[in-house]
């Protein structure tokens, strides 16, 4: 069975030695990052640990910086790392949407050097809201070259930590609906936007959402994902947030769950596959 883990985060070894700089230069890096006991991670961190937990591949991004320019710099060491291990890591490309035609512009270039997709957004980091007109130029050009754009969604019940927001499953709902042509990762469970699947016009209006687990352990119960599954088995893809938490204890513990062989199938790599289009479903991946 394979296993391809839908949201982990690399950066450049340089940038990870100068950790304490960009705390400072970036205040919601910072803000994620400022406990030393927060990982970072290079290309080469994700290969010993994909090899550790037998996953096959992964897709990887840089983090949603809102200086551009720095997003370019996660991009093209992204995009170097799927050249030098292929069929790993599949890279996604990370922009600051507020920066309009020089964020299309840039998708468009990693979209041309072989990302798969475009994120992970983050909102409330980069300084925008998802209804924000700026939003739309880089919607197009997803739905345009058929890629999922991936969206940070909080939950906004529960316990508090650093990088909590206040994007949460209602502002991803509706991004959904003002551009249903645009295919959507609602990262962290959506913020729990599955459960309003069992509503049958929210449904039909989700329909081209799909939702990764990432960070799940720290927030939901394991039995979450038998009891999306039920509903929404097309639509949930395993994705463990790397190197917030280890790729080989997430997937024992959603092994462990007590999904069917044929849902855990679709959860570790058929609906991700799904997910991503047919120029990955017939590549290498």
């Amino acid at each position: 069975m394979r296993v391809i883990d839908a949201h982990t985060h690399i950066l450049p070894r340089s940038m990870i030695d100068a950790r304490a700089e960009y705390l400072a230069r970036e205040r919601w890096f910072g803000l994620l990052h400022a406990s030393p006991r927060a990982r970072l991670a290079s290309a080469d961190d994700l290969i010993d640990s994909m090899d550790a937990a037998e996953i096959d591949a992964s897709v990887a991004f840089g983090f949603a910086f809102a200086d551009p320019e720095l997003c370019r710099l996660c991009n093209d060491y992204v995009l170097d790392a799927a050249a030098q291990w292929p069929g790993r890591i599949l890279p996604l490309a990370v922009v600051n949407p507020y920066d309009g035609a020089q964020a299309v512009r840039e998708a468009q270039r990693s979209l041309e050097a072989g990302a798969v997709g475009i994120g992970e957004l983050m909102p409330e980091g980069q300084g925008y809201t998802l209804d924000d007109p700026c939003m739309a130029d880089l919607m197009a050009l997803a739905a345009t070259s058929d890629v999922p754009v991936m969206v940070h969604v909080n939950e906004l019940v529960g316990h508090t930590y650093p990088g909590k927001g206040a994007i949460g499953p209602q502002d991803a709902y509706a991004l959904a609906c003002r551009y249903p042509r645009t295919r959507f990762i609602f990262s962290h469970w959506g913020g729990g936007l599955p459960f309003y699947e069992l509503m049958p016009s929210a449904r039909q209006d989700l329909a081209n959402v799909y939702y990764d687990t990432a960070a799940s352990l720290f927030l939901y119960d394991d039995r979450i994902f038998c009891e999306a599954s039920r509903w929404a088995p097309d639509k949930i893809l395993f994705g463990t947030d790397y190197p917030l938490i280890g790729q080989r204890r997430f997937l024992r513990r959603v092994q462990q769950v007590g999904l069917a062989p044929d849902q855990l199938e679709r959860v570790l790599s058929g609906n991700l596959l799904r997910a991503l289009g047919d120029t990955v479903r017939g590549g290498d991946a």
